[in-house]
Order: structure tokens, then C-alpha cells, then sequence
């Protein structure tokens, strides 16, 4: 059986190990969605992971929902990734890009007062949003209309694009925690009264479907992963059958060549609870990431088991920029300090001492 520190093939791809830097927003981008040097570092001292998976990153222009984070729409944009790409190649790792559209997550004041949009006109409750003013509610989102929908997806495709003029190793489509894809996906926050985006869980996936046609058609077989999060009720989310939806969406998903299918495994409010791995590990036939909570020691059994193929490591990998090799000497990891999570500059994001210190 594999272990945490062998060999994981995606496509054409051959990861060293199957310790991987989940995506996390972290909101350093200079003026105008740019990302510059101070990103290109961060992700290069985290290069000894598997595959990175760089945080959620702008599809679109005027669809901010974290202020300052990076986008991939202009070709300011497109070399600044360039510095980030090359600087994680030069030491030797592999980094894969975050395509996302906020949807009703975004906030008139980081869109020049634009109105968000979603899949219905429901706003998220159970939250507040960072804005240059403060933290301000959300409100409520403009629903979509289907004759739209076809240039959200020539968004996700030119960004596509873009990720690969920027020297990505390939792409992660976003369909996770709240955000515009997942929106369509779950029931709770899609309640379009009629057309194909509605109704069954096929119509409410076919967004996303959309979009990881498109996407494919720019990179091609094993270079495009999903991410998913049916249980996670982050962002006002719910599902009323979040095992069905991951089971459909796990048997459909093997109709695309995916690099691999990223699922965030629980509720981070743990309002909503199930076993949605084992039945996504019993359908769907690819490479299976899980994230959330896992230990080196209990990610080490999931491989070991067939469980999933791999792990993604989220806070661990922001605290411990050699996350893999404290692994492998069981060595004590750094404490991350969330009062810096979303902050700016260099103080938690790239100041972390590796082992021994």
C-alpha cells in the first residue's frame, strides 16, 4: 500500500509525495489584484509540498470577495503569476492555480458599488465581510439569468488561459464553500424558479460542468482538479441531501479526465454532519484528495487504506513552510496565528522558521 511520502501520478504529472498545500486565501496581492514578490516567496518555501494548490484567485473582474486577493483576468495579473510560478519551479516543486468566482460571497464596496451576483436572491446570513469600511453585512445577491451564465464560463475559460500563459502546472476549479459554482450545486442557496439550472442535482451541476468543459478544453487530460464541499456550511450553505449530491457528483466526474477530485470531508460549524468520503471513494474512480482536520498520522492510515490518495494540509502548511519533512521526523509543528490570517505583509506569511528553528 502507498504511503504519505510516496510517488502520486496526475496525468502526466509525478508528485513526490502526497503531502499537499491546500488553497488558502491570504489576502497579500499589491494594487489591482496583482500578485507580486511577497507571494512568489510564500509559495516557494512551501514547494517541498506534493503539489501546491495556490488560494482562490479572480476569474473575473469586479467579483472581489477578500479585497486584496490576487486575480488572474489581466496581464498585469498573468506576470505577476509568472514570478510566483517561477520561483516555485526553481526549487523544484509544482503548483497548480485556483479558478473562482466569488458570487453572492462579493460586496458592493470592493466592486465600485456593483451589486453581487448568485445563483438566487438569497444572502448569506451567518457571516460579515471584510471591506475597506469594516466588516459590513452581505446583501442580497442579483440572481443570474441563464443567458449570462455562458460568459461566467468564458470567464473560468479565459483565466484558464491565463493560468497556463502564467506557467501553472495545471488548474483547480473552485465549486466549493460558498462561492458562485456551489451556489448552483446545493438547494439551500439555489432556488431558481424555473430553467436548466434548477431542480434536479443534474440542472444545479451544470455550471460546473460547463466550466470544467471549458477549462479542459485549455489544459487538456490531468491538469484540471475540482474541489467540492456538500457538507461544509460555511458561507450559509446547505444541501438537503449532501450524500446524494457528492454521490452524483462523484459518478458524473468520471466522465472528465481530472487531475483529481478535492473534497472538503466535514462542516468547519459543524451543522451539518455525514460520511461523504466512502461513498465518494466507492464512485468516483480517480485520484481522491481529502482535506480537513487530518493529522499526519490519520492522513498516513487514509492513504495506507485506499481511502484517498492524498491529502491536502491547510493551517499546518501556512504555519510550517517545511510541513513535509517535520513529517517524516515527527518533529513538532509551528502555531499559526490566525490574527495574521488576512492581514498584510510579511508578518505570518512568510516569517514561519522552518525546523529546527
Amino acid at each position: 500500500m502507498p504511503t504519505l511520502f510516496d510517488p502520486l501520478s496526475l496525468g502526466s504529472l509525478t508528485l513526490p509525495n502526497r503531502i499537499l498545500m491546500a488553497p488558502l486565501t491570504r489576502c497579500r496581492a499589491e494594487a489591482e489584484h496583482v500578485p507580486g514578490s511577497l507571494i512568489a516567496e510564500h509559495y516557494a518555501q512551501r514547494a517541498s509540498a506534493g503539489l501546491i494548490i495556490a488560494e482562490a484567485t479572480m476569474v473575473m473582474d469586479g467579483h472581489s470577495a477578500f479585497w486584496n486577493e490576487p486575480g488572474i483576468y489581466s496581464e498585469a495579473q498573468v506576470l505577476g503569476w509568472k514570478k510566483t510560478t517561477q520561483a516555485v519551479h526553481d526549487v523544484g516543486g509544482r503548483i497548480f492555480l485556483q479558478l473562482w468566482h466569488g458570487g453572492r460571497a462579493c460586496h458592493p464596496l470592493l466592486n465600485n458599488g456593483r451589486q453581487p451576483v448568485g445563483a438566487s436572491p438569497i444572502a448569506i446570513t451567518n457571516d460579515e465581510v471584510h471591506t475597506p469600511e469594516g466588516k459590513k453585512a452581505y446583501v442580497v445577491p442579483r440572481a443570474l439569468e441563464d443567458e449570462e451564465l455562458p460568459k461566467i464560463v468564458e470567464g473560468f475559460k479565459l483565466a484558464a488561459v491565463n493560468a497556463l500563459s502564467a506557467g501553472f502546472d495545471g488548474v483547480e476549479v473552485h465549486a466549493a464553500n460558498g462561492y458562485l459554482l456551489d451556489q448552483f450545486l446545493r438547494d439551500g442557496s439555489n432556488q431558481r424558479p424555473s430553467g436548466p439550472y434548477r431542480g434536479s442535482v443534474a440542472n444545479r451541476a451544470r455550471l460546473l460542468l460547463e466550466v470544467i468543459e471549458s477549462v479542459s478544453q485549455v489544459w487538456g487530460n490531468g491538469r484540471v482538479g475540482v474541489r467540492i464541499s456538500p457538507l461544509n456550511s460555511f458561507n450559509s450553505m446547505h444541501d438537503s441531501d449532501p450524500i446524494g449530491l457528492a454521490t452524483w457528483l462523484a459518478n458524473r466526474l468520471n466522465d472528465y479526465p481530472l487531475a483529481y477530485l478535492h473534497v472538503m470531508r466535514k462542516d468547519m460549524f459543524q451543522q451539518q454532519t455525514g460520511d461523504i468520503m466512502t461513498p465518494i471513494r466507492t464512485h468516483y474512480q480517480g485520484v481522491l484528495i481529502g482535506n480537513m482536520g487530518y493529522s499526519a498520522e490519520e492522513a498516513t492510515k487514509a492513504i495506507e487504506r485506499g481511502a484517498v490518495d492524498a491529502v491536502a494540509f491547510g493551517v499546518p502548511f501556512l504555519a510550517n513552510p517545511d510541513l513535509p519533512a517535520r513529517f517524516q521526523v515527527g518533529a513538532p509543528l509551528n502555531q499559526a496565528d490566525p490574527a495574521t490570517f488576512y492581514s498584510s505583509g510579511p508578518i505570518g506569511y512568510t516569517d514561519y522558521p522552518i525546523w529546527p528553528g
